[in-house]
């Protein structure tokens, strides 16, 4: 791969963001994120995923280079359309994604922190969606995902003003799980990846998929599911499982079904 490299290890899949010198988001970095999302839906040893950038930044935005091969109106709505789905995906995906955001997460690089379950930041984080000072608005759903973080009103502030907040201010809006130092960063993403891999990968799946129905503010249907989900996850050997290790006062043996 040519924009990111992909390592596992411990049950927990690394997508590093590696495209000097700031993590540019460009479309064949989305395909080749993509293309890991097809390698660990189908990997079994894999029960979560951190994504994190190389260098001084998480992502600093998209890489307006590309922008300028762009021939018209239709071209550029294809290329937002295209990040869209791949995003879409992992908000959707089976697996937990944890984003571990440095330096800063810009443009696009903010729509792809945003498009993860969880997102660890560091103090010192710059987090914005600046297109409108190029004249652009955002292309890879930001403008939908922030106000579900942080409200309406703060959203269009940053949107209008181009004013990126701190990690110590996205944790206080809602945008960030944790603020921690740098140095912590890592460790506190893969402690977190890895609480996440212990459980029976049956019910995290559940879990997510339940999730993303309140994400969508769909509670009745939520709930319905919950419902279904509640005896899926009960019936299943994890399940059976779980519930004996706690009578039995001993540490659960999940075996993924």
């Amino acid at each position: 791969m040519e924009y990111l490299s992909y390592s596992k290890e411990n049950q927990i899949g690394t997508i590093l963001l590696q495209h000097a010198p700031a993590n540019a988001l460009c479309s064949p970095m989305i395909r080749e994120i993509n293309s890991v999302l097809d390698e660990v839906e189908k990997d079994s040893e894999v029960k979560a995923l951190v994504i994190r950038g190389e260098g001084r930044f998480f992502s600093a935005g998209a890489d307006i280079k590309e922008f300028t091969t762009v021939e018209d109106a239709s071209g550029f709505s294809e290329l937002g359309a295209y990040g869209q789905q791949v995003f879409d995906r992992i908000e959707q995906f089976s697996k937990p994604v944890i984003a571990a955001v440095h330096g800063a997460a810009l443009g696009g690089g903010l729509e792809l922190a945003m498009a993860c379950h969880m997102r660890l930041v560091t103090d010192n984080t710059k987090l914005g969606l600046p297109e409108l000072q190029l004249g652009l608005v955002p292309g890879f759903a930001g403008s939908q995902r922030l106000p579900r973080y942080v409200g309406a009103a703060k959203a269009t502030e940053m949107l209008l003003t181009s004013e990126p907040i701190t990690g110590t201010d996205a944790m206080q809006w809602g945008l960030a799980n944790h603020v921690v130092s740098e140095d912590e960063l890592l460790d506190k993403a893969y402690t977190l990846a890895g609480k996440a891999a212990a459980k029976s990968a049956v019910a995290v799946s559940l879990a997510l998929e339940l999730v993303d129905f309140a994400r969508k503010g769909e509670y009745e249907q939520g709930a319905k599911k919950e419902t279904e989900s509640f005896g899926k996850a009960f019936a299943s050997h994890d399940g059976q499982e779980g519930i004996q290790a706690f009578i039995e006062k001993r540490k659960p043996e999940f075996k993924d079904r």
